[in-house]
């Protein structure tokens, strides 16, 4: 068995003693700009979750800054974008006081507040020794962000040892391209990476670095607080691990295209009820990556597509019972969001590329290839001009229109506009997302073939979508991507629902109708 996780570490990576300078909080002209791309996973459900988007941006480069922009909204629920440079520390994070904040001068304190963009920025954003404290809020975003050497004990001390944690009914959010790091284990004073408890639903954890730490995080805090869950992790790197990553009691949790290496006692550890739908991941160098550990109260689970590579499994025991040397599901989990997955094989050199702080918000492109998540740059994966699935004015479809008399749904609609607007032949009407991006979809109660849709732009609005996937909702294959609405065709697909994803626009997009043609 290998050594505990600091005394494997090669050198202990220290605090900084670097004196931040007093915090300077800039009011940027014009709208706010949101935290680059958009949510993925289950933080797209129960409503989405965007964060500041579409109020006031400032500029902090203390933690007394950043308590001094919550603070400074009008309300609790007021938006904002808070991007943050430099290092975060306790000498320079003090507790501010209003009627729209509720701060702590040991932690970064989002407590009973909502709709919170924070996104490094510059120079990079460290919060060193000083963890970020999530509580009886909603709609957060966290991307960009460094958080290292948070501690329970020791000194000095910050949010229980969490680098990132949420508790007491947390609600939407999504934490993408961060660093997640520590220097031990619970013996050197460290505690979980990334943590979640006490009625935490609908979280999203991407592109994101945890390492050399005892604990990479858990979704419930005892076998009985089983009333968090919906929680998606996908193209995350774990490495040198001893346990927990996560560990699940209780709830439905998502993992795939994640890259584990070096988990030294144990990996995804389902209890309690629990169940994990585990695709396409790479293991590496591991032990007993997968099953319930440390607990007679089994949690089951759903694998797929997933390569082990050095992987050792123990014997079954009272409490432990590994879910390999070959691991078989032992549960159904159906997934409500559409998803791409990457081919395990390439995980290894996807999640490099694109995971953790400071890559450029690199993200995959569903075929393993990593690219820049901006739907302004050209996109060297988009299909060639000549390519059949492009959208052809030339080529209007033929027959009937499929969603005339279907269901349809989506993500969230701006105001006044309504789902059943893209399926009642009617140019006059449309549905909007409350931003620039977003989903909608049409569906039927029994299987469908479909090999063509034609997305028609409302009068006014033509030209406004810009990037593009046509996902199979059943099971999360894209069938087309590209830029632009018009025609798409792709292979004839036997399904029930499909769904036209917006995931860039030059403004509010206006979709009028959503057609759907067999040939």
């Amino acid at each position: 068995m290998r050594r505990p996780v600091a005394l494997r570490l090669q050198a202990a990576l220290g605090t900084l003693a670097l004196a931040a300078a007093a915090g300077v909080m800039l009011t940027m002209p014009g709208a706010a700009s949101a935290a680059a791309g958009g949510a993925t996973g289950y933080a797209t459900q129960n409503g989405g979750t965007t964060g500041g988007a579409g109020g006031q941006t400032v500029r902090a480069t203390t933690g007394t800054a950043i308590h001094e922009a919550l603070c400074g909204r009008a309300s609790s629920s007021t938006p904002i974008t808070i991007e943050v440079e430099g290092t975060i520390n306790h000498g320079n994070t003090s507790k501010v006081s209003g009627d729209s904040c509720n701060t702590a001068a040991d932690k970064i304190e989002l407590k009973q507040v909502s709709n919170i963009t924070i996104v490094g920025v510059g120079n990079g954003a460290v919060f060193d020794q000083l963890g970020i404290h999530i509580r009886e809020s909603s709609n957060i975003v966290i991307q960009n962000v460094t958080v290292r050497n948070v501690k329970k004990s020791g000194s000095p001390t910050s949010n229980g040892g969490d680098a990132i944690g949420m508790e007491s009914d947390v609600r939407n959010v999504w934490v993408d391209h961060t660093t997640l790091e520590a220097s031990g284990g619970e013996s050197e004073g460290y505690d979980g990476l990334f943590d979640m408890k006490d009625n935490t639903q609908y979280v999203t954890l991407s592109y994101s670095t945890l390492r050399n730490s005892g604990r990479g995080g858990l979704i419930g805090s005892s076998e009985s607080d089983r009333s968090n869950g919906y929680v998606t992790f996908h193209h995350n790197l774990y490495e040198n691990i001893d346990s927990r990553a996560p560990l699940l009691r209780g709830g439905i949790a998502h993992m795939y295209n994640n890259h584990y290496k070096s988990l030294n006692e144990s990996g995804i550890n389902s209890r309690a009820g629990a169940k994990a739908k585990v695709d396409n991941n790479y293991f590496e160098d591991s032990k007993d990556v997968l099953g319930t550990f440390y607990t007679d109260q089994a949690g089951t689970w759903q694998v797929s597509g997933n390569i082990y590579d050095n992987v050792t499994w123990s014997e079954p025991g009272e409490d432990n019972n590994p879910a390999g040397p070959d691991p078989q599901s032992n549960t159904t989990v159906s997934i409500p969001y559409s998803f791409t997955l990457d081919d395990a094989s390439c995980v290894p050199s996807v999640v490099s590329a694109t995971a953790g702080a400071d890559k450029g918000l690199k993200v995959s492109d569903g075929s393993c290839t990593p690219q820049s998540p901006d739907p302004t740059d050209p996109d060297p994966t988009d299909p060639d001009p000549t390519d059949p699935t492009d959208p052809d004015p030339t080529d209007p479809p033929s027959g009937t229109n499929l969603s005339l008399g279907a269901g349809s749904d989506g993500s969230s609609k701006a105001s006044g506009t309504s789902y059943g607007n893209v399926r009642d032949g009617d140019l006059g009407t449309y549905w909007s997302p409350a931003g620039t991006t977003g989903s909608i979809s049409v569906k039927w109660s029994s299987a469908t073939t479909v090999a063509k849709v034609n997305i028609r732009e409302a009068a006014g609005s033509e030209g406004t979508v810009g990037s593009y996937r046509v996902v199979d909702h059943d099971t999360g294959a894209v069938l087309a991507s590209g830029s632009g609405a018009g025609v798409i065709g792709f292979s004839p697909v036997s399904l029930e629902k499909i769904t036209f994803e917006i995931t860039g626009a030059s403004g509010t997009p206006r979709i009028a109708e959503f057609e759907t043609y067999a040939g």
